[in-house]
């Protein structure tokens, strides 16, 4: 696997690989040597694991790291504590990943990596003052802070009306949507009076830990969506890795359906999807979410929920892990409020 990263890493004329390391103690060492602008490592590895190798790079030395995950549930779950710990994203270990499937993660993974770098400073600094928040916690007894709201300002795109009408919301996130979702459900009170679809571009295995995960964290219940689902106040359906969520509605009952089609796209669960199944059903009563990801999918299915009257919410720059899909929303002026991660629940229970 390290092999076939270096590869694709390599491809490109503006990444250079400085070095490699066999195992969690090596890779410590190399990476306080050599300190480069990032570090992808494995998960599972001799002597030290992945998370114990993290936890002490994040404290001695903060990179971004990029963790290599199995798909499995175990792996799933390591995956979900390292971005936790501070890591900014993962890639999914496949055998085939040594074959024709290189070709069609190569040019992701050099450009979600590219844009990680673009903004590793700012993304240290939100780590190190999240940090010094989580360690005043443990030093005074009392149990960790999060960390404040990134100082940047709310903007009103679009001045919208705060006594819309709401009966759904449906949010998409990518690369960094893991942690972005935990800064966000958690904060939504028991008593949401609607229900949440959420499209998370994850594998599968990944999804239903990010659910189960979430669902310990929050007053909201959270689960992995399964076809057929009702939609109901206070429940955060997660669509599974590689489906498709969308949503129909049957005797003005609305139930998700699960499945694999459309084939032809890039992105299995497509936000984009998932987003125009909800604003044909829903309409003007619908309210959008694009958080942190690369590319604009999301951007499609935000317009739809914008011409059916809709509200959208983007997250702001500073906070994203990538700024690319929550920008798509901003460059087309369609969103209503552009706000940071910390700020985003806030966003969604004032219409409530």
């Amino acid at each position: 696997m390290r092999k076939a990263i270096t590869m694709m890493l390599e491809s490109d004329p503006q990444i250079k690989v400085v070095g490699s390391a066999s195992n969690g103690e090596e890779g410590i060492a190399r990476v306080k040597q050599l300190k480069p602008d990032l570090v992808t490592m494995d998960v599972e590895m001799p002597r030290m694991d992945g998370l114990t190798a993290l936890r002490q790079i994040m404290a001695t030395n903060p990179v971004p790291v990029m963790m290599v995950s199995s798909i499995t549930t175990d792996g799933a779950k390591a995956t979900l504590a390292a971005l936790e710990l501070g890591a900014v994203d993962f890639i999914p270990k496949q055998m085939s990943y040594v074959s024709l499937d290189i070709v069609k993660i190569k040019e992701e993974l050099v450009a979600k990596i590219k844009n990680i770098v673009s903004r590793k400073h700012i993304l240290m600094a939100r780590f190190r003052t999240r940090s010094s928040f989580s360690a005043a916690g443990k030093d005074s007894g009392q149990p960790s802070k999060p960390a404040p709201p990134v100082r940047t300002p709310t903007r009103s795109v679009i001045k919208a009306k705060r006594h819309h009408k709401i009966n759904i919301i449906a949010l998409g996130s990518s690369t960094g949507g893991p942690p972005a979702l935990q800064a966000v459900i958690p904060k939504l009170p028991r008593n949401l009076p609607v229900g949440m679809l959420i499209a998370q571009h994850m594998p599968e295995m990944f999804t239903k830990s990010l659910a189960e995960r979430l669902d310990g964290l929050s007053q909201v219940t959270v689960r992995e969506a399964s076809d057929g689902d009702a939609v109901e106040p206070g429940l955060v359906l997660i669509a599974p890795g590689g489906k498709h969520m969308t949503l129909r509605k049957y005797g003005g009952k609305a139930r998700v359906a699960v499945s694999d089609k459309p084939t032809d796209t890039l992105y299995h669960p497509c936000v984009d999807v998932m987003m125009n199944s909800v604003a044909e059903a829903y309409g003007g009563s619908t309210m959008g979410v694009v958080l942190t990801g690369m590319g604009s999918n999301g951007l499609e299915g935000s317009r739809n929920i914008k011409n059916k009257g809709g509200i959208l919410i983007a997250q702001d720059e500073a906070s994203c892990i990538v700024y690319g899909m929550p920008r798509a929303i901003v460059d087309a002026k369609i969103a209503d409020h552009v706000t940071s991660i910390d700020q985003v629940a806030s966003e969604i229970t004032s219409y409530f």
